[in-house]
């Protein structure tokens, strides 16, 4: 069996996240499959506003090429995606649209091939994020990302974490755990 390598990622930066607490859960449920499961952080790799004229005099910046290196070491990915104007955050896109771009001796979209996706949302609103979800899911497939068919939405996930960082509800807590071990099983079944 292939060895199945997550790369889970909230699109947020803020540091009480709710994405990132909702990409908790999920990235603990596909370590327990016996995934190996990376998270990162995006302030970890700060990155210009995407411009190929930036790009054609100083090259790809460092944070963009360290990234795109992970991306290429894992064959998952859990993205919890906050939603920022019923779209995806700036911040998300802009990681997307650098580590797109391609390098001498690599196929176009090298960080993107043969990965497999499920995504997520969390938001204080009562849609829990979906209208941001839907412009995800077409950004991934359209850089040849399989994405699962099933998401999580939480809505008015202000109020919907414990303490312990849970979820409050318990159906919802396993919808969330289900989406991370499908997403290891589908891996395992087109890698394996």
């Amino acid at each position: 069996m292939a060895d199945v390598r997550i790369l889970a990622l909230a699109g947020s930066l803020r540091s009480a996240s709710l994405n990132k607490r909702l990409l908790a859960i999920a990235a603990s449920a596909a370590s327990d499959t016996g995934a190996q499961v990376t998270t990162i952080d995006l302030n970890d790799y700060p990155l210009p506003v995407f411009d190929q004229d930036l790009e054609a005099e100083q090259g790809m910046p460092e944070h963009a090429v360290a990234l795109k290196q992970v991306f290429l070491e894992h064959n998952g990915l859990l993205i919890a995606s906050p939603e920022y104007n019923s779209s995806v955050s700036a911040a998300l896109k802009n990681v997307i649209d650098w580590i797109s771009r391609r390098v001498q001796g690599e196929p176009m979209k090298a960080a993107f091939l043969g990965k497999t996706a499920a995504i997520m949302s969390a938001s204080p609103g009562g849609l829990g994020g979906l209208r941001g979800l839907v412009h995800l899911r077409s950004i991934l497939g359209n850089i040849g990302i399989l994405v699962l068919p099933d998401e999580v939405a939480i809505p008015e996930a202000h109020s919907a974490f414990t303490d312990e960082g849970n979820l409050n509800s318990e159906r919802k807590q396993a919808a969330v755990e289900s989406l991370a071990r499908d997403l290891v099983e589908t891996i395992r079944k087109l890698h394996g």
